[in-house]
């Protein structure tokens, strides 16, 4: 397909959700890498009223937040379907992807950053209990294929590992979490995924670097 471009960034989970659901539907697309520090007047004209990543312009016109261009990518390309067909399971999806995106990850970044914090630790596991309980059973969200779900839940699968390792935070272990450790192990072995990973050690070394400048300040606050 032509006329697909991408205003993101390759190491943000918010672009990658959009690659990973054009992969998936197979779309051949440009990425156009933004400088979140310098942005382009691109973007804040694509964008005007968030004036944030991710953009998806398709023969020129902007869509904008993530959950809903992935659902505009499979509503207007053929491929595999990425939400389910049936009315009664796409709302189920619409709302486990709310509840990642409103709960999951705000509670999780909170935990990861909190410096081992328990009472921050509990929000994101009493969240994250939800999750695994709703994996039991289950390969992916939607049940044996990666859908819309899996895909917006890429933080989780991806970068929380990453983040933990440059925090020291550990907050997601088999023993609490076997049903989403075990979905995050075939996440990760998903060809859509591992075909269009960032670079971990990039992304490492920018979060260790982010945790290094944190205790910096925080000590000499004291």
């Amino acid at each position: 397909m032509s006329g697909v471009k991408l205003l993101g960034v390759s190491g943000s989970p918010f672009s990658r959700r959009i690659e990973w659901a054009l992969k998936i539907k197979g779309v051949e697309y440009e990425l156009i890498e933004e400088d979140l520090q310098n942005k382009s007047t691109l973007l804040l004209e694509s964008n005007p009223v968030h004036k944030k990543i991710p953009v998806l312009l398709h023969n020129g016109k902007p869509i904008v937040e993530s959950l809903v261009i992935i659902e505009y990518i499979d509503e207007t390309f053929e491929g595999p379907s990425i939400l389910p067909k049936d009315p009664y399971d796409r709302a189920i999806a619409r709302f486990w992807a709310k509840f990642i995106d409103d709960k999951c990850l705000p509670a999780a970044w909170k935990a990861l950053w909190s410096k081992g914090e328990e009472k921050d630790k509990e929000e994101a596991y009493e969240v994250f209990k939800i999750l695994d309980n709703e994996l039991k059973d289950k390969k992916f969200f939607g049940g044996d294929n990666i859908g819309f779900v899996d895909i917006v839940a890429n933080f989780i699968g991806f970068w929380v590992g990453i983040v933990e390792e440059a925090t020291g935070v550990v907050l997601v272990t088999s023993e609490i979490f076997p049903h989403l450790c075990a979905w995050r192990d075939e996440y990760l072995n998903c060809i859509q995924v591992k075909e269009n990973m960032p670079n971990r050690d990039t992304l490492l070394g920018y979060f260790k670097a982010r945790a290094e400048a944190a205790t910096a300040t925080s000590t000499a606050n004291k």
